[in-house]
């Protein structure tokens, strides 16, 4: 599929998909959240590739959100049923790519706001710089969102003042509270969330999605529960031999004996 708003290329089986509106902060319109959406999946069902990785164009903006102008234009064209069916793509779209079965990273390259924020959220993880910067909006305009998954990053009491205030978050403090899982500066960026990246891609696919699929699950079970889904899913996968799985260090140890 060609794309309008996505640059899309993989390397080392890893599927790198980028905003590409710069002019506008990688603001996320209807085309654009469809074109996220297809690209996501799509390499969900691509053998060739291992893990994710989103970023956005240029240094300012991993996204500013939702696109305001196409937004407002919508109220004016659109029916309320319209807009709610709207509204619930977006809602779907969003929660597709947080239970995607291959991880999927965000290379946090700017700010990310109101929807930039809440999709970022939705990742497995997060790598940012010195230019990253966080804001959940949605109470500033008379919505919720980010509920269901701001709190499995950075727990009940910071997700509590991240989405009653609405404020900016800035990247020390982003690190410091978990939503970021790395911090590094924006002249490494790329090379840590490939770092990253590649070193899950080049992991038994089966067992790295098994273990997403597993933490997903485990969000509503108990701790017996959580053992059973690891017994039941273990026992359908076939583990590496010893021999697959160390062959390095079966090969020192031989040259020292």
């Amino acid at each position: 599929m060609d794309y309008e708003h996505l640059l899309v290329k993989v390397e080392d089986r890893v599927k790198i998909i980028t905003m590409n509106r710069p002019e506008v902060l990688n603001a996320m319109n209807h085309l654009l959240d469809e074109e996220l959406h297809h690209a996501v999946m799509s390499a969900n069902e691509d053998e060739g590739v291992g893990c994710i990785v989103i970023t956005g164009a240029g240094e300012r903006a991993f996204s500013a959100g939702g696109d305001i102008h196409e937004q407002r234009a919508h109220a004016v064209e659109l029916t309320e049923e319209q807009r709610e069916a709207n509204s619930l793509l977006y809602q779907n779209w969003m929660y597709d790519i947080s239970a995607s079965p291959k991880p999927v990273i965000g290379m946090m390259n700017g700010l990310a706001y109101g929807g930039g924020a809440v999709l970022a959220s939705c990742l497995d993880m997060r790598v940012g710089c010195e230019n990253t910067r966080f804001r959940f909006l949605a109470v500033a305009y008379g919505r919720i969102n980010s509920t269901w998954t701001l709190t499995n990053q950075v727990g009940w009491p910071t997700a509590k003042e991240f989405l009653f205030t609405g404020r900016v978050v800035e990247a020390e403090e982003a690190y410091r509270v978990g939503l970021l899982n790395h911090l590094v500066s924006s002249a490494e960026l790329r090379d840590k969330t490939m770092e990253i990246a590649t070193t899950i891609a080049g992991h038994r696919p089966e067992s790295v999605m098994g273990i997403k699929q597993i933490l997903l699950q485990d969000k509503a079970a108990d701790l017996r529960g959580m053992w059973e889904n690891e017994v039941d899913f273990t026992a359908k996968v076939k583990g590496y031999g010893v021999e697959q799985a160390f062959p390095e260090f079966i090969a020192r140890r031989g040259r020292e004996l």
